[in-house]
């Protein structure tokens, strides 16, 4: 049984008063993830641990389940977060999971989490763009052939759709722009033939926008309002998520795979404008936002309805993210310096 008080929304605060409260709060687990834990056995392990949703992730499962070993694993190039990790309770293993000896000697976890990948700077170096976020996703697949795998993907595989529509299904055919989106169905086609293969159980995890105080579209909005720049609205439509409730579907969805594995859309329920976004942060910011371009007809946006079926809608609403959102850039509080670039409609990143 978790430890911690189960969050609900009688216990949102109304602020987040630093890095601390943030990171406590993305990792204090609902009374529903504790139960879907509870359902199923095994020790849990995230691959691709030390990113920007990887701690929140191991955290939650940690703070959901203590009595059972979560494993973070990530090459560490910042000793920071391994510690941070390890202050949770999260037992953490140095691996690159580019070498194949390496991967095959880590624990035989029955629940796996995958969260490796490469985005920014995929432009750059293409070549290790198709490594990461294909070859990889290869070679894990194989390595753990009885796991379930919860493989993070992202709605980037869909080609655009209307904004009208509601967003796009998961038997919607895809077919993204530019090479990163490609290399992202590149990882999901993997994952789908080795479980088919091996009878691996898993779901694709297809995440929108998950947001954090230090990052994130409301994060990118907001920054550019309190420093007097431009919001260019061509992207003119997004969906985001609370990346608490992004992390906690996530875990919750490893009593969700099929086999074979299949994909599911993650994200808030609602369409938003982000020339919408951007008024409302600046009437909370006393800023008026600069608005420049034009809404295009299309966008990247995802239909939630199979999630919403499995764990009902998030917890944390757009009006609280932007309450928090704002407040938090009032204040000058940190930020990863990590913009989504959703603006992108070629698929450079």
């Amino acid at each position: 049984m978790s430890l911690i008080e189960p969050l609900d929304a009688a216990n949102l605060p109304d602020r987040i008063d630093d890095v601390d409260h943030l990171e406590r709060l993305l990792c204090q687990p609902t009374a529903d993830l504790i139960a879907d834990l509870r359902a199923i056995e095994g020790d849990i392990m995230v691959l691709g641990v030390a990113g920007k949703m990887g701690p929140t992730v191991a955290g939650l499962a940690k703070a959901a389940a203590p009595d059972r070993r979560v494993i973070g694993v990530a090459r560490f190039s910042e000793p920071k977060s391994r510690e941070k990790l390890e202050a949770m309770g999260v037992e953490t293993i140095t691996c690159d999971l580019l070498d194949e000896a390496a991967l095959q000697a880590l624990p035989k976890a029955p629940n796996i989490v995958f969260m490796a990948g490469r985005k920014f700077g995929a432009s750059g170096d293409q070549s290790l763009t198709w490594a990461m976020n294909v070859h990889v996703p290869a070679l894990v697949a194989q390595a753990f052939p009885s796991a379930r795998i919860v493989a993070f993907s992202t709605g980037c595989v869909y080609p655009f759709v209307d904004v009208t529509s509601g967003g796009a299904k998961e038997d919607l055919p895809i077919d993204p722009p530019g090479e990163y989106a490609q290399s992202c169905v590149g990882r999901e086609r993997m994952f789908e033939y080795f479980s088919r293969k091996l009878g691996t159980p898993g779901r694709l995890f297809r995440l929108n926008y998950a947001i954090d105080m230090r990052y994130g579209v409301l994060h990118d909005i907001a920054a550019k309002i309190v420093a007097g720049k431009p919001v260019d609205v061509a992207m003119g439509h997004v969906n985001v998520i609370w990346q608490g409730d992004a992390a906690s579907q996530a875990l919750r969805l490893l009593r969700h795979t099929t086999t074979p594995t299949t994909p599911i859309n993650v994200s808030g329920p609602e369409t938003l404008a982000v020339r919408d976004l951007a008024v409302r942060l600046g009437e909370k910011l006393r800023r008026e936002p600069i608005i420049t371009g034009t809404e295009a007809q299309s966008a990247w946006l995802a239909d939630t309805a199979a999630a919403q079926a499995l764990f009902g809608e998030p917890l944390v609403d757009v009006e609280q993210m932007i309450g928090w959102t704002a407040d938090w850039m009032a204040r000058g509080m940190p930020s990863l310096g990590k913009p989504t670039k959703f603006e992108v409609r070629d698929g450079r990143y």
